[in-house]
Formats: structure tokens, C-alpha cells, sequence
């Protein structure tokens, strides 16, 4: 690869990679946002009165489950979080690849990649997996 071809390819990359820096940083604002609005509607529907019969309404347990539901779908932004700070650092180490003198010897092979820390594919509740 000629060197301006490479300097172009390393700017892109390192363009992904800050494109990726400012996605999580919008991701987490996002979320802590709505964590911070289901919060108050979790307390505000707690609040509520009961039934007489001391069981919830069953439109108010309804709303108070899906609040549930939603709080812990935003709790699957740090996985996101994780594999984003994962493609960064692929992002970057392609970049030095692409920034390494021709016939640098062995440190022109690529290191094998990382292990990627997400294995989630969906947020779907289910059980925790402890290490």
C-alpha cells in the first residue's frame, strides 16, 4: 500500500474510532436520562393508592411492570458500552497495521484480535451469568 493510500486509511480509521467515542457518550447521556424519567414514574406510580383489597389495579401493575421492563433493557447499555470501547480498540490497532513501516518484521502481522467482551445478542431478560 503506497503511503498516501495508507495516511488515508489511517485517518478513516481513526475517524470510525472517534465517531465510536461520541456514540457512547450519546448512548450513555440517552440512558441516563431515561433512567432518570422511568425512576420518577416508577416512584410516582408507587404512589399511587391501592385497591381496597391491598392488591394493585391491574392496569397500574401492568404500567409498573413494563416500567420494570424498560429500566432493564437501559441496563444492557453497558454492554453496549463495552463493545463499542472493543471496536475502538480493533479500530486503532488496524491503523498502527496500516502505520508500520513496510519490512518491520514480525510486527507487521496483526496480533489476533481481542475476545469480544459482548456475547449478547438481544435484551431479553433470562439468567444472570456470574464470572
Amino acid at each position: 500500500m503506497s503511503e498516501p493510500d495508507a495516511n488515508e486509511l489511517r485517518e478513516h480509521l481513526h475517524a470510525a474510532a472517534g465517531d465510536l467515542e461520541r456514540l457512547q457518550a450519546l448512548l450513555a447521556d440517552a440512558c441516563d436520562t431515561l433512567l432518570a424519567r422511568f425512576s420518577l414514574a416508577a416512584d410516582q406510580l408507587a404512589a399511587l393508592p391501592l385497591a381496597p383489597d391491598d392488591r394493585a389495579w391491574p392496569p397500574l401493575r401492568d404500567a409498573r411492570a413494563q416500567l420494570g421492563a424498560a429500566v432493564t433493557a437501559l441496563q444492557f447499555q453497558d454492554m453496549a458500552s463495552q463493545l463499542i470501547a472493543h471496536a475502538q480498540r480493533r479500530l486503532h490497532q488496524c491503523a498502527e497495521r496500516v502505520g508500520a513501516p513496510p519490512g518491520a518484521g514480525a510486527h507487521t502481522r496483526m496480533p489476533p484480535p481481542w475476545p469480544n467482551p459482548v456475547a449478547q445478542a438481544n435484551v431479553a431478560s433470562g439468567p444472570i451469568e456470574l464470572f
